[in-house]
């Protein structure tokens, strides 16, 4: 016999933190879902920036959502906006109402590196002590923004001469906490990824 499943709603580990992930077109799909639904789980209220930026994966036109690599749009289709998440543009977002800023790997982060306000943001919110998370090719948006020098970091073995070319030393494990730079290298890594986030936004 099959029992019932009650939902006992969502912890409470990161309530009252608000975390931003920023995507452009081609993001790996799993490494915005995954987060955003483990850190969403534990109470933290997200905030997506869908950034048009990069080539579509099918034909584009304004009106197409940004979308990845195989094929999750934001805007969602299955998650409600307002439930686990809301969306909003770059400009109307505060670096001093976010408590940590993730990047998604994926083509995505080579379009996000170009992209001057993006990369002021993600300065801005290192500097001021904010959790600054990047999984995968992530990692590329730190480096442009210049904030990796010195610090341990990994990332997808493809990135490594660009991790120790922007002085940092690089590390073939799971994911790697330095200070309030939090990094992993795959898919496969998320839950260490996630876990070290979670660490780091409930101390």
């Amino acid at each position: 016999m099959s029992s019932l499943v009650r939902r006992t709603g969502p912890g409470t580990k990161l309530k009252g933190k608000k975390v931003l992930m920023i995507v452009a077109n081609e993001f790996e799909d799993i490494e915005l879902l995954y987060p955003f639904v483990r850190l969403s789980e534990e109470g933290a209220e997200v905030i997506i920036v869908p950034v048009k930026a990069g080539h579509h994966p099918r034909p584009s036109d304004p009106s197409k959502p940004v979308t990845g690599r195989f094929g999750i749009p934001v805007p969602f289709l299955v998650f409600r906006e307002g439930e686990r998440h809301i969306l909003k543009e770059l400009k109307d977002v505060s670096v001093d109402e976010v408590d940590a800023v993730v990047i998604p790997g994926g083509f995505s982060p080579d379009y996000l590196r170009r992209i001057p306000e993006v990369l002021s943001f993600v300065r801005e919110a290192y500097q001021k002590g904010k959790v600054i998370a990047a999984i995968c090719h992530g990692p590329w948006v730190l480096i442009s923004a210049g904030i990796v020098k010195g610090k341990r970091i990994t990332g997808v073995s493809a990135i490594k001469d660009d991790i120790v070319n922007a002085g940092a030393i690089y590390e073939d494990v799971p994911a790697v906490r330095d200070d309030n730079i939090i990094t992993a290298r795959v898919p496969d890594d998320l839950p260490e990824f996630c876990q070290l986030i979670i660490e780091a936004l409930s101390t």
